[in-house]
């Protein structure tokens, strides 16, 4: 087998490209399978509704608050409650989650959750767990794609949607890999 190397490494914000060459399709397959699947990222899970006047139902003010993306720091693993108090007339963005961890934050603070009304109020908590993509889509880190230039050669693309860098998103992903290589090395 040729030597393993990554070359053409470019970050463009949460957009990486890269080239990886030296290993074979089910390799590159298992990379991009465990990057948007298997890496855990933080979303609100549970919402619980103190005041809602405002002209969408609970549900879907829940859905959509659990598609915006929150920072994912490496090491912390305990849930998360992000709080939520306005009263229109507003737009009400995602800037207005506070989260009681300033390690986990609010991705996108320019996401808009609802537009209130005169005298209409939003007041609410929301639960943030780590989850993976395979459970949901909530908990998918961001895309990765790859095309084939040749034989053992791939043109990766990696997008993140902001819990963390794309280059995190791959070292990460690949810590993954290398302890699901060496749990199943154990029962060999």
């Amino acid at each position: 087998m040729s030597r393993i190397s990554v070359t053409e490494w470019k970050e463009d914000g949460n957009k990486l490209t890269f080239k990886l060459k030296g290993v074979s399709v089910p390799v590159a397959n298992a990379i991009r399978r465990y990057a948007m699947g298997q890496l855990p990222v933080y979303a609100i899970d549970k919402v619980t509704f103190y005041e809602n006047n405002s002209a969408f139902f609970d549900e879907y003010l829940a859905n959509r608050i659990g598609m915006i993306p929150i920072t994912t720091p490496d090491k912390v693993e305990e849930e998360v409650l992000f709080s939520l108090n306005a009263e229109g007339p507003l737009l009400v963005l995602s800037s207005s989650l506070e989260s009681s961890n300033p390690k986990v934050a609010i991705a996108n603070k320019n996401l808009p959750i609802v537009e209130l009304g005169n005298k209409q109020v939003l007041r609410l908590e929301g639960v943030a767990k780590k989850g993976k993509g395979r459970e949901h889509a909530k908990f998918q880190a961001g895309l990765v794609s790859y095309g084939f230039e040749e034989p053992g050669v791939y043109d990766f693309i990696v997008e993140s949607f902001g819990q963390m860098s794309p280059k995190d998103m791959v070292k990460r992903t690949l810590n993954l890999l290398i302890e699901r290589c060496k749990e199943i090395e154990k029962e060999l």
